[in-house]
């Protein structure tokens, strides 16, 4: 794993790939989401690919990769771009399928989130197994938590604290299968998550329609601590965008409202 930096870098530039997935086809997905990344010729410290980046929202497991081969794919990309590269991805691992969130750093070194809001309605939670634990990792000095779509609907899931006087994360990220029949609730969610966490949110969706005929719309976007679009929902074409983050602004805006020194104390019971 990649070491923390002693010293926060200022600002952290995010590239959002918005894009239609292939239908249960993970070597053209791999190859779709290599080229666009590759030949966006634009700079990022984090490209961020959709919820099951590899097969769109299929519960057929048969199609799950395993997690060194999603390495194998993820680990050059990282290396040629210097950046990290993240999003989830369906993979079987010691006999259990999970949705699987991946973080890759330009140095080799992973982290994984396992999804842990089954989407029930869909009968994910009769195919994956749900994950248990929260995790925050750090990157290039900013700290950063991973979520993935469902797990949107549960804000105790994802509320900041504060640790010692630091803040557990600065940067909030969703990867998303999200239908377009409910985008005014992304819509709703993904700002208000900022605002309560006193954190940037940035949420990645898919575009097209899966092999279900679900379609999906798009709709990513950058909020700001204060709840502001930094990066306006996108439509629902595929598109490449970056968008650039003040530590320096987010700190100081913590600084001056500090308002997680009176938030409620609790405790997760994690089964």
């Amino acid at each position: 794993m990649s070491q923390i930096i002693a010293e926060a870098q200022s600002d952290l530039v995010i590239g959002l790939v918005q894009s239609v997935l292939f239908w249960e086809d993970p070597t053209k997905n791999c190859l779709h989401f290599t080229q666009l990344i590759t030949q966006s010729q634009k700079k990022a410290d984090v490209w961020i690919l959709p919820e099951m980046c590899t097969t769109g929202f299929s519960m057929k497991t048969q199609h799950a990769l395993l997690p060194e081969v999603v390495l194998e794919w993820m680990i050059p990309i990282a290396k040629n771009t210097d950046a990290a590269i993240c999003g989830s991805v369906m993979v079987a691992d010691k006999g259990f399928f999970f949705n699987r969130f991946f973080w890759v750093e330009p140095d080799g070194g992973y982290y994984f989130y396992d999804k842990r809001h089954m989407f029930r309605m869909a009968g994910e939670h009769e195919v994956f197994t749900g994950g248990k634990s929260q995790v925050v990792f750090s990157f290039r000095g900013w700290k950063i938590m991973p979520q993935i779509c469902y797990d949107l609907r549960f804000p105790v899931w994802s509320r900041n604290r504060l640790e010692t006087g630091e803040y557990a994360y600065d940067l909030l990220i969703y990867v998303a299968n999200w239908p377009e029949k409910r985008r005014d609730a992304w819509k709703a969610l993904l700002p208000a998550r900022a605002v309560e966490n006193q954190a940037y949110v940035a949420g990645l969706n898919r575009v097209g329609t899966d092999g279900y005929g679900i379609d999906y719309a798009g709709d990513s976007a950058v909020f700001g601590f204060l709840g502001n679009a930094l990066l306006p929902f996108l439509d629902g074409s595929e598109s490449v965008e970056l968008i650039s983050l003040s530590r320096t602004e987010l700190m100081s805006y913590r600084k001056a409202f500090p308002a997680m020194m009176d938030a409620d104390d609790f405790s997760l019971i994690k089964s």
